[in-house]
């Protein structure tokens, strides 16, 4: 499962390809002034697949700390350093420049405000790893500064946010990564393939089972560390109603609705987002949802067991679940008419067995846990040449997935968690919360791109 972070600058950071060494080695000022004077979408195209990409932290939670981690692994193929580190609580800025400095050896700059960051010609890129409420407004501002960008997931959990981002990113140059880091791994893209290939049949259900026995986000042992006068609690709220400072919500966010959905947000985002990647589907027809807090009675506003129902237009029925009292078996199961395709663990595991059991005929019968079922159904492990198949998969710091990011950004194409992937996993996660918390059967209005409380007229998926 992903890591827990915390959050922290909610400015941005940013990266746009200014390759100073280029201009030193021209050897004219004349030229340099010129390139500082082009618009910053004419950076990226100096940037080759040689020159050194700098980028910038924004946020310096331990996600922060993932990212500088992945970083240094893709460093041994693609030139990339992070030259700074942004966020609005000293002592995590300070321990996130410590960090980077060890990995690469220099002592990167570090700002307390994203404009501060955004404003210096050198970044290249920013990778967000803030508050999940602060995702979007601050993509917003890095591809506005001109900066590519890195966004960890959910990409947004308000929906006009994640409108707003998607139309700042879609009017821009700018190369943007989702944080869904499971679109770049091979055993996902391997299930996905299967899918395509309809080896299985049409797909008319998909389930997610994903638990553990903990009672993650709660316990940090930084929230004593947290003083107000070390941070700007004003600017942390990043336009959410006013409220005493409180360092439990700043760094334990996820357990509050009023700055998270918890589950949904968290887990589920990697989950639909999945479903999403296996279907070619975009958003849910309509979703209901249900849990509560059921084992960590601990203050915390989010369930801590929920489970959501989602139908979808292509004709099938999503369901995904999580508990955090239990961590029995987690799952995933891609159902179709003429097979099955089940994945062994929770987010990211690497698992995958293929089947033939569940096509037209009646169900088995067995008086011991099946295993892989009858021989008759050829059920084989799916198998991705040099990748181990396994329960655990990719370390969250795999560094697939931020690779991608830094070729697209030499190429100027699009990398493989697009916007678009972006805002579908947001619009799912934001249906669930509602559905969650109203008790009621939402809808997507594909045409006017509004969640409804009945049936819309039409619905073009």
């Amino acid at each position: 499962m992903e890591k827990k972070d915390t959050p922290a600058e909610l400015g941005a950071d940013s990266n746009r390809g200014l390759n100073r060494r280029a201009f030193l080695k021209a050897g004219s000022m004349a030229l340099a002034t010129s390139a500082l004077g082009m618009p910053a979408s004419s950076y990226a195209r100096i940037l080759g697949a040689n020159d050194r990409i700098r980028l910038g932290q924004l946020g310096c939670g331990d996600r922060s700390g993932g990212h500088v981690h992945m970083l240094q692994l893709a460093s041994a193929e693609i030139p990339v350093e992070t030259v700074a580190v942004c966020d609005l609580w000293s002592r995590a800025r300070e321990r996130r420049a410590a960090d980077v400095h060890k990995r690469f050896g220099q002592a990167p700059r570090q700002y307390k405000y994203s404009e501060e960051l955004l404003k210096q010609p050198d970044i290249d890129g920013v990778m967000i790893a803030t508050g999940d409420f602060q995702h979007a407004k601050l993509c917003t501002e890095v591809v506005r500064a001109g900066k590519d960008c890195y966004v960890e997931k959910p990409f947004a959990n308000v929906l006009q946010e994640a409108k707003d981002a998607r139309a700042a990113v879609k009017a821009s140059k700018q190369v943007v990564q989702m944080g869904t880091q499971h679109r770049s791994q091979p055993y996902p893209l391997a299930a996905r393939d299967i899918v395509r290939s309809g080896r299985i049949g049409k797909v008319m259900r998909v389930e997610q089972e994903w638990n553990v026995n903990h009672e993650r986000w709660r316990g940090r042992p930084e929230v004593a560390e947290l003083k107000e006068q070390d941070t700007d609690w004003n600017r942390w709220l990043l336009g959410k109603p006013d409220q005493p400072f409180d360092p439990k919500v700043y760094l334990e966010f996820r357990l509050y609705k009023k700055f998270s959905s918890g589950i949904f947000d968290q887990w589920m985002s990697h989950g639909v987002d999945l479903v999403h990647l296996w279907t070619d589907a975009t958003a849910p027809h309509s979703v209901v949802a249900n849990g509560g807090v059921f084992v960590w009675k601990d203050g915390r506003e989010n369930g801590d067991t929920v489970s959501t129902t989602m139908t979808y237009p292509q004709g099938f029925l999503y369901t995904y679940s999580t508990t955090f009292g239990n961590s029995y078996r987690p799952f995933s199961r891609i159902q179709g008419t003429k097979g099955t395709i089940v994945n062994y663990g929770g987010e990211g595991a690497s698992l995958f067995v293929v089947t033939g059991e569940g096509q037209e005929r009646d169900p088995q019968s067995y008086d011991a846990p099946p295993g892989n079922g009858p021989a008759a159904d050829k059920a084989e492990i799916v198998r991705v040449d040099g990748k181990p198949a396994n329960t655990d998969g990719p370390d969250d710091d795999d560094p697939l997935h931020v690779s991608n990011w830094l070729r697209a950004m030499q190429d100027r194409r699009q990398p493989n968690a697009n916007v678009d992937h972006g805002f579908s996993h947001a619009v799912a996660c934001i249906m669930a919360a509602e559905a969650y918390w109203s008790g009621k059967r939402v809808y997507w209005d594909a045409d006017k791109e509004e969640i409804v409380d009945s049936e819309p007229a039409t619905n073009a998926g």
